[in-house]
C-alpha cells in the first residue's frame, strides 16, 4: 500500500471493499470538505473496482448543483453544511451512479470558514441506499473541533467509511431531514 494515505483510512477502507464485496453492493461518494480523501482511500485497496462505483468531489456549491442535483433552495435555506444539503449529496450521488448506496460528507475544515453557530470542525455526513424508503435518513452532524485542518478531513473520511459498512454493522442513529 502508498505511504500517501493514512493507515487508519487503509484499513477502514479495506473493511468497506471487504464487507460491500460480500454484500454484493457498489458504492459511491460525494464529497466536500475531504476533497476525495474518501475515495482516494478506497481505491488505494486492489480490487477496489469489485466495490466503487463512482466518487463525486463537489467542494463549491455550484458542483453540488450541477453534479449531484442539490436544489439551489436547500444551499440558501439551509447552508452547504447542514443535513438537509448532505443528504441531497447523498441522494444525487446515487442517482448519478450504478451505485447502491452512497455516503456523503460536507464540512468546514478550517482554518477559516466557521461561525457561531457552525464552527470549524462541524462535518455533516448522510448515508442513501437505492430502494430504501427516502424518509429513512441516515444522517448526522458531528464536531470535530479545531483538531488543525488536515486531522479534520480525516476524521471525516473515517466516519464516512464506516457509513458504508453493509446494515448488519453498527449504524449512528437516523435523523429526520430539516
Amino acid at each position: 500500500m502508498s505511504d500517501l494515505i493514512d493507515p487508519s483510512l487503509i484499513a477502514a477502507a479495506l473493511k468497506v471493499i471487504d464487507t460491500n464485496r460480500e454484500a454484493g453492493r457498489r458504492v459511491a461518494i460525494a464529497e466536500s470538505c475531504t476533497g476525495g480523501l474518501v475515495s482516494s482511500a478506497i481505491t488505494e485497496i486492489p480490487g477496489a473496482s469489485d466495490v466503487f462505483d463512482a466518487g463525486f468531489v463537489t467542494y463549491a456549491n455550484d458542483a453540488k448543483l450541477k453534479m449531484l442535483g442539490v436544489a439551489s433552495d436547500l444551499l440558501e435555506t439551509f447552508g452547504a453544511v447542514s443535513v438537509a444539503v448532505a443528504w441531497a449529496m447523498a441522494q444525487g450521488a446515487l442517482n448519478k451512479s450504478d451505485a447502491d448506496v452512497a455516503v456523503a460528507i460536507t464540512g468546514i475544515a478550517g482554518p477559516s470558514g466557521g461561525s457561531e453557530k457552525k464552527p470549524v470542525g462541524t462535518v455533516v455526513f448522510a448515508r442513501a441506499v437505492r430502494g430504501a424508503d427516502p424518509t429513512d435518513v441516515v444522517a448526522e452532524m458531528r464536531q470535530f473541533g479545531d483538531l488543525g485542518r488536515s486531522e479534520i478531513r480525516r476524521q471525516a473520511a473515517l466516519c464516512a467509511l464506516e457509513l458504508l459498512v453493509p446494515a448488519e454493522e453498527p449504524r449512528p442513529a437516523s435523523v429526520p431531514v430539516p
